[in-house]
């Protein structure tokens, strides 16, 4: 699985992941402040299904997380 989620990329979807899913927690916002798991996970794991049907890619060329 290649990387194409940069740094400030990777920074914002985790924080809203987390701020999304803090909410729907709270009863702020609703249960659909659970797809937050959505951005939290493509933070963590620093890979976007959609960047890579779009050719996007936030990160430096050519970094992979296999060696």
């Amino acid at each position: 699985m290649t990387v194409n989620v940069g740094t400030t990329d990777r920074i914002i979807r985790i924080v809203v992941g987390v701020v999304l899913i803090a909410l729907a927690a709270a009863g702020r916002i609703g249960a659909w402040g659970y797809i937050g798991l959505l951005p939290l996970a493509t933070g963590i794991f620093r890979f976007c299904p959609a960047y890579r049907l779009f050719g996007i890619q936030t990160c430096a060329a050519g970094k992979s997380t296999h060696p």
